[in-house]
Formats: structure tokens, C-alpha cells, sequence
């Protein structure tokens, strides 16, 4: 069965708490039950992690190698300037997608630079769970076409 590993980085297991007006008031068990939803309809499963650590990101990114078809992440604060997440990506075989709930283009300029980008095939940004549910069709259509 064919397999997404769905990462989130440091903060977000504040969604719906943490800066609403950004981020909505939608909670991290809201964003992973849209990709859930959408994925296992299509007989896909969804391993979700969040960490608010660089290094077990990494971690997570190293064993999802031979074991997940495609990575979603969201890396958050990381995206910036985690060139380690950066190079692990790199090492993955499958598809990477990067989700963002909020438009970093449209926020503070450090936003506006991804070190995640270079590794992934698509970027969807701005769209909060609407980007999640496109991230998680692409994922699930991608490898059957």
C-alpha cells in the first residue's frame, strides 16, 4: 500500500491557539485528518509527525526512505534556513511537497526565501486546509500516472 509521510515543524502543534489571525483557528489534528481523509479514499496510508526539533525532522525524513512513497511537509520556521532538512530531502527518492497554511511571500521578507523549495516539486502556500487537501491529491495521484 502506498504510504505519505506527513511532517510538521516547531509550532505547529499550536494550530488554532497560536496567532489565529495568520493561522486560523484550525488545529494540527485538523490538518492531518484532511490529508487522512483524502489519502486513505484512495487507498493510500498517512504517517503524520510533528516535532519542534530540526534533528528528528531529519530523522523522520532518513527512515521515510524505502518505507513512504511521498513526503508533505510543512516545515514552518525551518523552512527558512534548515539546510540540513534541505539535504535530507535531497536523499529521499519519492515526490516532496511543501505546504504552508499561511502566504510567506505576503508576511516578514525572512519568509520569502525556502531552503525546502529547491527539493520539492510544488510549493502550495497560502490556502490553509484547502492546501492541505490539494497537497494531499497530488500526492495520491501522482505515482499512478
Amino acid at each position: 500500500m502506498a504510504s505519505i509521510l506527513l511532517l510538521h515543524g516547531p509550532n505547529l502543534n499550536l494550530l488554532g491557539r497560536r496567532e489565529p489571525e495568520i493561522y486560523g483557528t484550525s488545529t494540527l489534528a485538523d490538518y492531518v485528518n484532511v490529508v487522512r481523509t483524502i489519502a486513505e479514499g484512495r487507498g493510500w496510508t498517512v504517517h503524520d509527525r510533528q516535532s519542534n526539533h530540526e534533528g528528528d525532522l531529519i530523522d523522520a525524513i532518513h527512515s521515510a526512505r524505502g518505507r513512504h512513497d511521498v513526503i508533505i511537509i510543512n516545515a514552518g520556521a525551518l523552512t527558512h534556513y534548515s539546510w540540513s532538512i534541505h539535504d535530507a530531502l535531497g536523499a529521499f527518492e519519492g515526490p516532496v511537497i511543501e505546504v504552508h497554511i499561511s502566504n510567506p511571500h505576503a508576511r516578514e521578507p525572512f519568509r520569502r526565501s525556502s531552503v525546502v523549495a529547491p527539493k520539492a516539486m510544488c510549493t502550495i502556500a497560502g490556502l490553509g486546509l484547502r492546501g492541505y487537501e490539494i497537497a494531499a491529491r497530488v500526492a495520491t495521484t501522482r505515482s499512478s500516472e
